[in-house]
């Protein structure tokens, strides 16, 4: 019994970091170019960024060759700054945008980079390991009409109800 209680927490633990039906992780993906600071354009809600504005993510290296996560949001409420750090993992190779991502010890959740600008890297779009989690980022606070469609696009082509995005204020 304690066997197979020990093997549905690990399948439990693997699928946190599987990807969701019908999404293809970026290809091509260079790390290198994707480290630095970019800003939460728009997110589905979550109880970790309830209230949160000025939401950024910035990325770099870590020693152990994983990616260091730092989130940073405004909670007005509290007039603070929130601040979250994780690591982060590569769940194959390091050319396919798909990371496993921890704040919590031992326990990952997917990080799958569904869309970006493979020119610039000035933009992309996260999910997770379901679609409950969607994230639209950019190297600026803000982002083109065009490209906001053509992200919004791309979601809604790959089932995600983007009606439910929060936009975040950079203000």
């Amino acid at each position: 019994m304690k066997r197979v209680a020990i093997l549905l927490f690990l399948l439990g633990l693997a699928g946190c970091t599987s990807v969701p039906e019908g999404v293809t992780p970026v290809t091509g993906f260079e790390s290198e170019r994707y480290l630095g600071s970019w800003y939460e354009i728009a997110r589905f809600d979550h109880s970790f960024e309830e209230g949160l504005s000025r939401v950024t993510a910035t990325y770099s290296k870590r020693e152990d060759g994983g990616i260091r996560v730092l989130n940073k949001g405004y909670d007005a409420a509290t007039g603070e700054w929130d601040e979250a750090e994780g690591k982060a993992y590569f769940v194959s190779d390091e050319t396919t945008g798909h990371l496993k991502v921890s704040f919590f010890g031992p326990f990952y959740a997917s990080y799958v980079i569904a869309e970006l600008d493979k020119d610039n890297y000035q933009y992309s779009l996260v999910t997770g390991p379901d679609r409950s989690y969607l994230w639209i980022l950019a190297r600026q606070p803000t982002l083109s009409q065009d490209v906001l469609d053509e992200l919004l696009s791309k979601a809604k082509s790959l089932g995600y109800a983007t009606d439910e995005f929060i936009w975040v204020e950079h203000k």
